[in-house]
């Protein structure tokens, strides 16, 4: 592999835009952890390396993040911009232990396995799935790898996770509410208060109003604008519109939006973000 022009790896960094300066950067990540040997598949490999960075596929790997980095980068031509901690080069430290889900809770049941090894987006029923979790009951997830980014996102609603492997590509992960009296709430603040990162185009700027709520999205990694924006819709004041505001058309929003109801348009026109206008018929 020839060295490349683009600075070097970090821990920050997508597994997928890893794999776009070399695709035969696959290989390397499989040399390290047998867990990896799934990103040959190109269909898990659409999906997954997509959603996780390369921190996260170190812990999932359990292998230390910046040895990782190092490896990729020594793989590319690039030499390591700093000291890596010796603490680090060993492989990652052993995880809290985690809480244990309520064990005679009602249990709803998702199973995501056959979506990612297709290749589809598992998203819309995860989060669905979230959010009409009830008080007391569990939902149990089965994915063919760790889904780490949820634990944050997820984290972020209020709900505790405890995860198991049953083998390489088996896992269960067990989602519930930490308190029965927060279910189903985003700590986000209403999408009036959150932090506005940007205008919205001038010639959309203009048909703004009272009724009109902005939430900016711009910038946040997956699934968390999709969980923002379905945490402000169930806020959303009748006869009102939001306008989620975001890097990207959000793909997969749209379907669960027109499952719950939702009309939208899509503004394109500003070119360096989208305004993706949802309201739900009178």
């Amino acid at each position: 592999m020839s060295a490349t022009a683009a600075g070097p790896v970090l821990p920050t960094d997508r597994v997928s835009d890893v794999l776009a300066r070399d695709e035969s950067l696959v290989e390397v990540f499989v040399g390290q952890a047998a867990q990896f040997v799934k990103l040959r598949n190109p269909a898990i490999r659409r999906v997954m390396a997509r959603l996780i960075t390369v921190e996260d596929a170190a812990r999932m790997a359990g292998l230390g993040s910046a040895a990782l980095v190092e490896v990729l980068n020594a793989a590319l031509g690039l030499a390591p911009q700093a000291e890596i901690p010796d603490r680090e080069r060993g492989g990652a430290t052993a995880a809290p232990r985690q809480p244990a889900h309520p064990p005679d809770a009602p249990v709803v049941e998702v199973d995501v396995r056959e979506d990612l090894r297709a290749g589809r987006e598992p998203f819309s029923r995860i989060v669905a799935a979230a959010g009409a979790l009830r008080p007391g009951e569990v939902l149990r997830l089965r994915a063919p790898f760790e889904p780490v980014p949820l634990y944050t996102a997820l984290g972020r609603r209020g709900l505790a996770h405890e995860a198991r492997a049953h083998g390489p590509d088996d896992w269960s992960v067990w989602f519930w509410h930490t308190d029965a009296d927060d279910a189903g709430r985003e700590p986000a603040a209403d999408p009036r208060e959150l932090p506005d990162r940007g205008e919205a185009p001038a010639s959309s700027a203009e048909e703004a109003g009272p009724a009109v709520l902005r939430l900016d999205v711009r910038g946040l990694e997956p699934p968390e604008p999709m969980l923002r924006t379905l945490a402000a819709l169930e806020r959303l004041p009748s006869g009102h519109t939001l306008w989620q505001i975001s890097d990207r058309v959000p793909h997969f929003l749209l379907p669960i939006l027109a499952d719950r109801g939702f009309v939208w348009d899509i503004d394109e026109s500003a070119g360096d973000h989208v305004i993706v206008r949802i309201r739900r018929p009178m």
